[in-house]
């Protein structure tokens, strides 16, 4: 008799970060291959895919959740659900930095622990050579205030886009073995 097949492990992971950073962008970048040009405020957008992480099939589940201030009791109800969390900056704008401890608050108040699988994401990184401004060395001080990995991104260029899932997914399996 021939065993059931056993369903891929499900890792949800949740994108975290002000209004226009590439939250979507990246989203779509990972889960379509394309970039989107157009900025449209997201409320929550949920996506599935599977990949094949250290040889094994897992089951992606991104929540895109909004930036703005107006939904913070929609994200709270969101971050409980959360394994991982992607904070996301923009690197050529300072004010979405900024706006990070905020939100790793939310996410803390919600999961009642600040011990989480976290990456923090500098996104934009095809404009460094565009922007008179960039907040890399902020960006990875603050990653290690909260002892975190910090990955630079581009949704437009898909640069890293693949590397930051594969590095939140591992750290969640590795909190789930511990």
């Amino acid at each position: 008799m021939q065993q059931p097949q056993q369903q891929a492990p499900i890792l949800r992971l949740i994108m975290v970060g002000s209004g226009g950073v590439g939250k979507s962008a990246l989203t779509l970048q990972f889960m379509y291959d394309e970039f989107v040009e157009d900025y449209e405020p997201t409320k929550a957008d949920s996506y599935r895919k599977k990949i094949i992480l250290d040889g094994e099939e897992v089951q992606i589940d991104i929540l895109d959740t909004a930036g703005q201030e107006e939904y913070i009791g929609i994200r709270e109800n969101y971050f409980r659900s959360g394994e991982g969390f992607l904070l996301v900056y923009a690197i050529n704008d300072l004010e979405t930095l900024r706006a990070l401890p905020g939100f790793c608050d939310q996410v803390y108040r919600a999961k009642n622990t600040d011990n989480l699988p976290m990456v923090l994401v500098a996104n934009k990184i095809d404009l460094k050579d565009s922007s008179p401004v960039c907040y890399t060395e902020a960006g990875q001080e603050y990653a290690r205030q909260l002892k975190i990995s910090y990955v630079e991104t581009s949704a437009k260029t898909q640069q890293n886009v693949d590397f930051v899932s594969s590095i939140l997914s591992t750290l969640i399996i590795d909190s789930l073995v511990l």
